[in-house]
């Protein structure tokens, strides 16, 4: 049955490879970079004091996201409210906590759903330093709020769960707990695409994580065009890797309960978890393609039947 499965994906894919192609949504999906660099910039400023769990500026970054999907046209998951409150002791300290989760109505499968998700912390103050996480994690939100610009002009066939995960650097407690005590089954969770640090490469690459977990996916990936000197590869899964991604991130909940992922991030650079990962040293064009090509990435999930 898988096999079939396998051959059914990529025998749609090859048929409707040149339909997607006469749409020209490869490089123009509907969202205003200005505005995704603008967010990013925002998130990543002093004024959100890193973002750290459970600081005053994890809450203010909370209520930016909320505001944006309110501004977006987001509805909220949880009766009437976005935040999903949890706590949580890591390293002997005790952690309030809460996720941002969205959602889109699907057109074609409303009751089954794809979780885009990001996280929103950081690493806070450390001896009067501020860890801004502008790659790390201020891109992965910034993606977020350009999906539901995207969903605006273009309905998902699959309901999607925006999903702006906290505690992330400390366990993946976000990601945990939502899928722990999920409010929608977690059979009807066919998809979870993660965002995490995709705004900066020196070599123009990007990674999609996971298709050697769901072998499926390379059927998705293979044959996407994107723009002209940017690399989608997949790897950094399994296999001669120096690092396995696989549970580096959010994804890595939803792997564990055998739901498929793809996991979107760029190779380390010198300012990961330093002072330094500033806006300023973001790279707006690898960035503004990347976010680009996940959109088309997720263009074609959402034509599949799972």
């Amino acid at each position: 049955m898988y096999k079939l499965f396998c051959i059914a994906v990529i025998c749609f894919l090859s048929f409707a490879d040149g339909f997607t192609q006469t749409k020209s949504q490869i490089y123009e999906p509907a969202f205003f970079e200005e505005t995704l660099l603008k967010n990013v910039e925002n998130l990543s400023s002093d004024a959100f004091e890193g973002r750290r769990t459970g600081t005053r500026g994890g809450i203010k970054a909370r209520r930016y996201i909320i505001n944006e999907f309110q501004k977006l046209g987001v509805q909220p998951l949880l009766k009437r409210k976005y935040e999903q409150s949890f706590s949580f002791d890591f390293k002997g300290t005790f952690y309030e906590a809460e996720n941002v989760l969205g959602l889109i109505k699907g057109e074609k499968y409303p009751d089954k759903y794809i979780v885009v998700s990001a996280h929103y912390d950081h690493e806070g103050i450390k001896q009067g330093v501020i860890y801004n996480g502008a790659d790390d994690n201020a891109s992965g939100v910034g993606a977020l709020f350009s999906f539901a610009e995207y969903f605006k002009y273009h309905a998902p066939q699959y309901s999607i769960i925006l999903a702006a995960f906290d505690g992330e650097e400390l366990g993946l407690q976000g990601a945990k707990y939502f899928v722990n005590n999920s409010k929608v089954p977690l059979k009807k969770i066919v998809f979870n695409i993660n965002m995490d640090m995709i705004s900066r490469s020196d070599k123009n690459e990007l990674f999609a994580v996971g298709t050697s977990h769901y072998p499926f996916l390379k059927a998705v990936i293979k044959g996407l065009k994107t723009p002209e000197n940017f690399k989608l590869s997949m790897g950094h899964d399994e296999g001669n890797w120096k690092e396995d991604w696989t549970h580096a991130s959010d994804h890595a909940p939803f792997h564990k309960q055998g739901i498929p992922f793809l996991y979107f991030g760029v190779e380390d650079h010198g300012d990961y978890h330093e002072p330094t990962d500033d806006y300023e040293n973001i790279q707006p064009a690898f960035y503004t393609n990347a976010v680009k090509v996940i959109i088309s990435v997720f263009e074609r999930l959402d034509q599949i039947k799972f």
